[in-house]
């Protein structure tokens, strides 16, 4: 027997019926969706070893098979949950950035959810043995540059905008690490800041 796309059907995961009134494709969706969710939670809470198909079946309260239905291997599972944890920090950042100005950014930048920024980092880290993981993390790189440059309405070429980038990520990832001082950080961001302004 056969699913989607000529794959076979694992005898312990449902086939993609409609619920009633419901298309498949919305289900499928909404299936797909909650297991990234909780790809993206165990990430959050324990890291890159954390993820498995099989903890991320229980935490979206879906069948075993449902992981490798949805996601072809867990590669393809974490490099989507990265994207997803990118995704968000990019538009939280942005968000940010219009509400308070560059200045009260960074300094969130200290007080982040760390559990959060570890999984994100770790992510970052491990992208430089995954060609897949690298793209999606030169996404956050640019779009944290082009955040940055925006704000300082600077090109995001100017040596000015990747200076004060490289000051807050090095310090960023410092912070979440080594958990050092919020103060000391504070300090040389407003630095950095000034030098570039």
């Amino acid at each position: 027997m056969t699913g989607r796309a000529g794959r076979p059907v694992v005898p312990d995961e449902e086939p993609e019926r409609p619920e009633p009134g419901q298309p498949q494709q919305t289900r499928a969706r909404r299936r797909r969706a909650a297991l990234l969710a909780a790809a993206v939670e165990l990430l959050t809470e324990g890291g890159f070893a954390a993820v498995t198909h099989r903890a991320v079946a229980q935490r979206a309260a879906l069948p075993l098979a449902a992981t490798t239905y949805y996601f072809t291997s867990r590669d393809q599972l974490l490099a989507e949950a990265f994207g997803l944890l990118v995704d968000s920090e990019l538009a939280t950042t942005r968000q940010w950035v219009s509400t308070h100005g560059l200045r009260a950014v960074l300094e969130e930048v200290v007080e982040a959810d760390r559990m959060r920024q570890l999984a994100l980092w770790e992510l970052y880290v491990h992208a430089g043995r995954d060609p897949v993981l690298q793209q999606i993390a030169r996404r956050w790189t640019d779009g944290c540059v082009a955040v940055i440059a925006e704000a300082l309405e600077l090109p995001a070429s100017e040596t000015r905008v990747r200076l004060l980038y490289t000051t807050v990520s090095a310090l960023w990832l410092e912070h979440v690490v080594e958990q050092r001082p919020a103060d000391d950080a504070r300090v040389l961001l407003d630095l950095a800041l000034r030098a570039v302004t």
